[in-house]
């Protein structure tokens, strides 16, 4: 069976394609593994075993599932014609909106409910350097969560940003939005919106020499050494 061992943040987390009885096999092989060998005493109800397809994974600030993609596919064999139901099963890996708000409102970014505020902290800065850290975070972000295959809880996050830094500039030079916005246009803020999603993409050779085929595939760009740090600039 193909198994997958990941330990992040104290916990281990052990993903295999294989029926409910050979995980919970695994599940005393491993705590025999960690008493007799390593002389750990870990205790059974500690390891939980839980289906992606019902359950969600909450790592790496992804919440990963297992859904099925369903798609009919229509058939004609000679005279006869059919339809085929397809559901290949497909990994979900979701941006976790309401945990990402509640850290932009510790920050303050904005407040609970998710409305942008101004950044006090901040305004003794020049608009350069205002803008250019609100970019900084955005990008960040955008880069460390390209892997989601749902795209519309960054956007709310862009927006979050965005306008959290019109804010501070307009409180700033103590004008309103619709003023600030008005004077500098909105072109300087574009780049908030930028498309990142194709940003890099690579070509292997597939390891099948009888296909001869290349495979195209996306990596995810990830340079970001602490993002719990981004926000702190004070």
């Amino acid at each position: 069976p193909f198994i997958h061992y990941v330990r992040y943040q104290g916990k281990s987390i052990l993903a295999s394609k294989d029926t409910p009885l050979l995980m919970n096999k695994w599940k005393y092989y491993l705590a025999n593994l960690w008493e007799c060998h390593f002389y750990v005493w870990f205790h059974l109800g500690r390891i939980y075993i839980n289906k992606l397809s019902k359950h969600s994974l909450d790592f790496l600030g992804y919440f990963s599932s297992v859904r099925l993609n369903t798609s009919m596919v229509r058939s004609q064999m000679l005279e006869n014609s059919f339809i085929i139901n397809n559901a290949p099963k497909k990994l979900d890996t979701i941006v976790p909106i309401i945990p990402l708000i509640g850290s932009l409102a510790k920050a303050k970014f904005c407040n609970a409910l998710g409305h942008p505020i101004s950044k006090l902290t901040r305004a003794d800065l020049s608009d350069f350097d205002i803008l250019n850290r609100f970019l900084r975070i955005c990008r960040n972000l955008s880069h460390y969560y390209s892997g989601s295959s749902k795209k519309k809880s960054m956007y709310r996050i862009k927006y979050i940003l965005r306008l959290s830094c019109v804010k501070t500039l307009a409180r700033k030079h103590k004008s309103t939005v619709r003023a600030f916005l008005k004077r500098l246009g909105s072109e300087l803020f574009e780049e908030f919106f930028t498309e990142e999603e194709e940003f890099l993409s690579l070509i292997f050779p597939r390891t099948s020499f009888s296909l001869r085929r290349l495979y195209r595939g996306r990596i995810w760009y990830l340079d970001i050494i602490c993002i719990n740090g981004q926000a702190n600039y004070e």
